[in-house]
């Protein structure tokens, strides 16, 4: 029987290292991935300390006067950079659905101490490793947003190997194709509207993330995260205490053929009487293969007699892609480099 719930996995044994430890945690993934695409981890390894300097940092910078949110400014739609208010996008538009803007506000950064070469900088990396824009009035944000880019980057590490073990694979397959990762740190928050919102429009609007994996840290206020099952149903994400919410995104649905399933997740608006002075806030990690790693199907994913379900496609070009979209709701009011 099919989970039609979120799992939490415990990570221990995997990271304990015994080959018994490691394949427990690799068929534990490999059930939630194929089932509903979200599992909720414990005994990650993340210290409790960034993850609460980050948030109360990141609070302290929504806080300030939207002048102030506003002098770092994302630059343009294909550089996801810096602050972007309520309602600038729509994620529903990433998957050609039109929906009323999202009701969330954003902080956001991009890969941290990117080395001075070609590779990085030249005219193939597009986008990817732009400069971050930083705020100026909170003291330590910088500071705190590279270290937890950088625990994250790490967590990721292990859960991609983790997903080679559940795949049949090497363990460290997917080892050269993330290490020159074009990932993001986003700081999504919600702030509670009200009655002032358009029919259709929710903190979130339904969407599936674009790269490998997300690492997301919720906090346990109102109006929270669902996905939609394989019955059709919206289930509740679980809150649980120094656990993170992981899902794959629709890169590794590509790379497996559909074996794991990228799964529509929405943010819900809040009951009508919750407090409007607690805003939901939540910090994520969406990890992006390199941008030139091709994504096609893993051998180990295709059985005898079938063949891919989608072309090959990198991991640069699909991200660009839909960020563009999400960021234009549907257009292409801007061009783009």
């Amino acid at each position: 029987m099919k989970l039609q719930h979120v799992p939490t996995i415990d990570l221990g044994p995997y990271f304990e290292g015994s080959a018994e430890g490691k394949q427990q945690v690799a068929e534990a993934v490999d059930r939630a991935c194929q089932d509903i695409g979200f599992l909720v981890i414990t005994n990650h390894g993340i210290p409790k300390e960034l993850v609460e300097r980050v948030y109360n940092l990141s609070r302290q910078f929504f806080d300030q006067p939207m002048a102030e949110k506003r002098k770092a400014d994302r630059p343009r739609p294909d550089m996801v950079r810096g602050y972007s208010a309520v309602a600038e996008e729509s994620l529903s538009y990433s998957l050609e659905e039109a929906a009323p803007g999202d009701l969330k506000e954003s902080f956001s950064i991009g890969p941290v101490g990117v080395p001075d070469d070609d590779y990085h900088l030249g005219p193939a990396a597009g986008p990817h490793f732009a400069p971050n824009v930083w705020p100026e009035t909170v003291d330590g944000f910088r500071d705190a947003y590279c270290d937890y880019f950088e625990a994250m980057s790490d967590l990721a590490r292990s859960l991609m190997r983790i997903f080679a073990l559940a795949l049949k694979l090497d363990e460290h397959f997917f080892d050269d194709k993330i290490d020159k990762e074009i990932s993001m740190l986003r700081t999504l928050s919600y702030p509670n509207m009200g009655t002032n919102i358009e029919e259709g429009q929710m903190r979130a609007g339904a969407h599936s993330d674009y790269g490998s994996l997300t690492i997301v840290k919720p906090d346990d206020s109102p109006g929270g995260l669902q996905v939609r099952n394989q019955n059709g149903d919206w289930v509740d994400v679980p809150y649980v205490e120094n656990g993170f919410v992981v899902n794959i995104g629709d890169l590794m649905m590509r790379w497996t053929n559909d074996q794991w399933i990228s799964t529509l997740h929405r943010v819900v608006n809040p009951p009508l009487d919750a407090s409007a002075t607690h805003p939901r806030q939540s910090i994520v990690f969406f990890h992006q293969p390199n941008y030139d790693a091709i994504i096609e199907c893993l051998p180990s994913c295709l059985k005898d007699g079938e063949g891919p379900l989608y072309p090959a496609v990198s991991s640069g070009d699909h991200l660009k892609s839909k960020f563009v979209k999400q960021t234009t709701f549907g257009g292409n009011k801007q061009e783009v480099a």
